[in-house]
């Protein structure tokens, strides 16, 4: 389980979130755990270190983060 505050690494690639679509090149962005937002399938929400086209915070499923 992932902890509010715990640097990650969170692969993009593919996917689309607030119109933005994330190419096949983004497999390590750097973000902070900021809660879960879901247990079932368990998905988290993360705040990205660095804006993608406007985009700051992203939810994704846990099995697209690593421990940084």
């Amino acid at each position: 389980m992932l902890e509010p505050n715990q640097r990650v690494k969170v692969n993009l690639s593919g996917l689309t979130i607030q119109g933005v679509g994330f190419s096949q090149n983004v497999q390590e962005a750097l973000g902070t755990i900021v809660r879960q937002v879901s247990a079932d399938p368990p998905a988290y929400l993360v705040e990205l270190l660095f804006s993608f086209k406007g985009v700051k915070r992203v939810e994704v499923a846990e099995d697209r983060i690593r421990r940084a």
